[in-house]
């Protein structure tokens, strides 16, 4: 069977509810608009009235179905039940909350795998907040905001595996984490930095290129021409030094190729 990845849509949090919603209305017509099957999973949030927030919003816009799989456990999420429930869904949405939460809970499950197939098979991957810095391999579970790098700032863990050699980072201006995502890109230089901003999002594609929209900013640290860094001889509380960063602030419309590793404009 081949693969036909569908799109990721990444929020950095704090995405418009009440205006023109363009960040999840643009993943409303990515899940097939008026058809689309859209599963809402509020594993990340033990408030139980998360999700049916977003099941009001996306049946509002005219969604075929829409079901809130509220799963905080990994017997439930374990169940058989899921690969029929997945095998059908065009849209998948991941809330906000705390990352840790849905990799140990989904992470290898029967929902877990299913969500994967699902994503295989064409359907579109969305999480907001701590739902994007979970679409990673590789993700932030914690850090300090407004701080020097240094290896002590930053906590990581894997993740869903989704988005393959980036860590996502979220909430990313109005938080002030630029300190840790160099922090990253310091420890391993292959993997590519992405802050988004709040009511801001990327969306890649198949093949691993993504554009800009919401309305604030994105921040790629590419740092795969490093000519020097301190990461391995520094101390956990040393500021780290790193040498030849490639850094991009990003905007509505500009894209970037992932694999390419270059942005293009409008």
């Amino acid at each position: 069977m081949s693969e036909k990845n569908g799109h990721l849509v990444i929020i950095g949090g704090a995405e418009d509810k009440e205006g023109e919603c363009e960040i999840l209305r643009r993943f409303f017509q990515l899940s097939g608009g008026r058809k689309a099957n859209i599963a809402i999973l509020s594993t990340a949030s033990t408030d139980p009235d998360t999700g049916e927030q977003y099941r009001q919003i996306f049946e509002g816009m005219g969604a075929s179905e829409v079901s809130v799989l509220a799963v905080h456990n990994r017997e439930v999420a374990n169940q058989a039940q899921y690969r029929q429930i997945f095998a059908k869904q065009t849209g998948i949405f991941f809330t906000g909350g705390d990352q840790l939460r849905i990799t140990g809970i989904l992470g290898g499950s029967v929902l877990g795998k299913a969500l994967i197939n699902s994503y295989r098979e064409g359907a579109v991957i969305a999480g907001t907040s701590a739902g994007a810095a979970a679409m990673s391999e590789t993700m932030l579970v914690g850090g300090a905001d407004d701080a020097t790098p240094s290896k002590e700032i930053i906590r990581m863990a894997p993740g869903l595996g989704l988005l393959k050699d980036a860590v996502i980072d979220q909430h990313f201006a109005q938080r002030g984490r630029i300190g840790r995502l160099l922090a990253v890109v310091a420890h391993n230089p292959y993997i590519v930095g992405i802050g988004i901003d709040e009511d801001t999002a990327i969306i890649v594609d198949g093949a691993g290129e993504f554009e800009v929209i919401g309305s604030g900013t994105v921040t790629i640290v590419d740092g795969l021409q490093v000519t020097h860094s301190n990461v391995s001889e520094s101390s956990l509380d040393q500021p780290l030094a790193l040498t030849d960063v490639k850094l991009h602030i990003l905007a509505k419309g500009y894209k970037y190729n992932l694999p390419k590793r270059i942005a293009k404009t409008p």
